[in-house]
Order: C-alpha cells, then sequence, then structure tokens
C-alpha cells in the first residue's frame, strides 16, 4: 500500500520523561503527522496516563500496559520505558500484533537482545527497531555523506564527548539491575556513531570505568575502539559538566558537530568543515530528528520497506558495549 493511503495509528507503552518531553511533542508537530497519528498512552499508574493524555489531547489513556495493547485501532507502538524493560515488553508488543519502535539501548545484554531479534523473526510481517534519533537528523547524514564521498579524505579517526551531572539517587540512572549508568545512558551513542561512520565493526576495544561507589554504576566511562582503517575515542560521564561534542578527522579534512545527540528542535544546528584550512560553517534548517524518525518508521510500515536501521545493528552495538564493559573489568583489549 502507498504511504498516502492512510497514517499510522500510534500508542505508546509509559510515560518517561523521554515520551513526555520529546518523542511525543515531535509527533504531533505538524510537518511529522502526514504518516503518523498519536493515539494513546498506557501507564500502570492510570493517572499518569490519564494527565500526560489530557496534557497532549490524545484520544485514549490505558491504566496497564495490556489495555493498550489490546486495543485494536493501534498499528505501532513506541516503548520508552527502563532499560530492563525494552526486551520484555517488545516482545509483548510485537506477540500483540503490534510494530515495535523501542528506545535505545535496546537491551541489557547481547543474548537478551538476540531473543528479541528471534522474536522479531516469528512475526515477519510487524517492523521492529532501536529507537537511536540521532541518526536520522540531517546534522548525521551530511557527516556520514562527507566521510562517504571522501571530502575528507580517509576517515582515520574519531573523537566523542557527551556529559552530564545527575546525583539523584531515584534515577534510573542509578540502578544497575534497570541498566543503569553512563555506558547504556549515552555510551551507546558514541558507539553507534562510530560503526553508522566506519561502515564496519570494531575489532577489538579497550575500556576505562569508574564506578559510583554508592549506587554500582559507571559514573565516568572512556572507550577506545579500534577499526580496520582507523580509531574512535570516547568518553562519557553523568557526574561532569553537560557538554558534547564529536569531531571526525580524514587525511584531508575534519568535521566537527557541535550538538551531536540532543540537536535543538527549536533552532538551527551548526556544523563545520575543514578542509585545507579553510573552515565552512554549515547551518541545517530547523527540524526535530524524534518526529523524523516515527516518520520514517510509518513510512516503512505503510510502505512495507525496510526500516532505517536494522535490528541486528542494535544487537551488534550491545556486543561492543558488552565488550568495554569486559575490558574495563578484565583492564586489557577485547575482541568481539
Amino acid at each position: 500500500m502507498g504511504s498516502t493511503m492512510r497514517r499510522i495509528r500510534w500508542g505508546i507503552l509509559g510515560t518517561a520523561a523521554i515520551a513526555r518531553e520529546a518523542v511525543i511533542p515531535a509527533m504531533l508537530k505538524a510537518p511529522y503527522q502526514q504518516h503518523a497519528e498519536l493515539l494513546a498512552i498506557a501507564s500502570r499508574d492510570p493517572s499518569k496516563a490519564q494527565a500526560v493524555a489530557q496534557q497532549f489531547r490524545l484520544a485514549r489513556s490505558y491504566g496497564s500496559y495490556e489495555e493498550l495493547l489490546a486495543d485494536p485501532e493501534i498499528d505501532a507502538v513506541y516503548i520508552p520505558l527502563p532499560n530492563h524493560l525494552h526486551v520484555p515488553c517488545s516482545i509483548q508488543t510485537l506477540e500483540a500484533g503490534k510494530h515495535v519502535l523501542c528506545e535505545k539501548p535496546i537491551a541489557l545484554s547481547v543474548a537478551e537482545a538476540e531473543t528479541l531479534v528471534d522474536a522479531g523473526r516469528r512475526h515477519p510481517r510487524l517492523k521492529l527497531m532501536e529507537a537511536f534519533m540521532y541518526r536520522h537528523h540531517p546534522q548525521w547524514l551530511w557527516a556520514r555523506g562527507v566521510v562517504d564521498t571522501g571530502r575528507l579524505g580517509e576517515l582515520r579517526t574519531i573523537q566523542t564527548f557527551f556529559s552530564f551531572y545527575d546525583d539523584n539517587p531515584e534515577s534510573i540512572l542509578h540502578h544497575p539491575e534497570w541498566g543503569g549508568g553512563a555506558l547504556m545512558d549515552i555510551g551507546c551513542y558514541p558507539i553507534s556513531l562510530s560503526r553508522f561512520l566506519f561502515r564496519d565493526e570494531p575489532q577489538r576495544v579497550a575500556g576505562r570505568l569508574e564506578y559510583d561507589p554508592r549506587f554500582g554504576v559507571d559514573r565516568l566511562t572512556s572507550g577506545l575502539l579500534e577499526f580496520a582503517t582507523g580509531t574512535s575515542t570516547f568518553t562519557c560521564a553523568t557526574r561532569l559538566a553537560p557538554y558534547q561534542r564529536v569531531n571526525i578527522f580524514g587525511t584531508r579534512g575534519r568535521a566537527e558537530i557541535e550538538i551531536p545527540f540532543n540537536a535543538p528542535a527549536d533552532r538551527p544546528c551548526r556544523a563545520w568543515l575543514e578542509i585545507d584550512d579553510h573552515v565552512e560553517e554549515i547551518c541545517f534548517d530547523t527540524c526535530d530528528q524524534y518526529g523524523i524518525q516515527a516518520d520514517l518508521f510509518s513510512r516503512a510500515i505503510l510502505d512495507n520497506t525496510a526500516v532505517p536501521t536494522p535490528i541486528d545493528d542494535a544487537v551488534a552495538n550491545m556486543r561492543v558495549i558488552e565488550a568495554v564493559v569486559r575490558s574495563g573489568r578484565e583492564q586489557s583489549w577485547q575482541g568481539l
């Protein structure tokens, strides 16, 4: 069926901040409603679901995830729940006959991620994708194009920094059993973008993790990924001054992305391209990467085409995350 015939009707499992502050507002913007209609939200606390539904004028709210999944008019479900619920709730959604867009990181382990891939294979008609929203932003499509066309020469190394400060003991971030910690929350981004730009998997990795003695989660993690043709280094932290930046270095030039991950939806984004001592500033039109993501996923359903990021990519990213943790524990290089 063509993507102009109807809109995909969406439901959301949970009232997480990422849903309330980013995804719902994005999906309700006019440019992203051509193929997607946000219909319902569910929470295990009915009053929370009702409050969010009222706030955003959603047609339906449900007091349990099961009720939303049983709604025959819901086509696709976005899952913004804590990390330990990603796989079980994604499988539950697939089994209810709904398409799944699930937040990153996809799972707590490679083994758990592979159970989700298996579930996806049992439902070949349904689309399944990890919600790495940054990949759909024009600045990242530009960055990949700059690398792929050889404007930087040969890609040799990538340097990424991503940090913020959160000392709240109640935060999901500080519960290891829920998949908390800096690496799982934000370190997954530099790993993902490195694989995205090199179009390859690292051959081996090294990691250094500093753990919070109170919570048992990593709060300052650095990694080194060694690819066949270059390297990528990153530091991520949940107890440092907020900052994010990516630098991409080739044999001829350098690209820098100012706000690589939390790209603002209310103003243009900037990047810089430096080749042979000439610096060019690139300005990207204001857009919402969460809205673009929902639109692309909806179009893939309507047109029955591949989703932008295959689910196998999520498993591969998890494999690198596991290797970084293993390296930190064993204090040695780790292969995948």
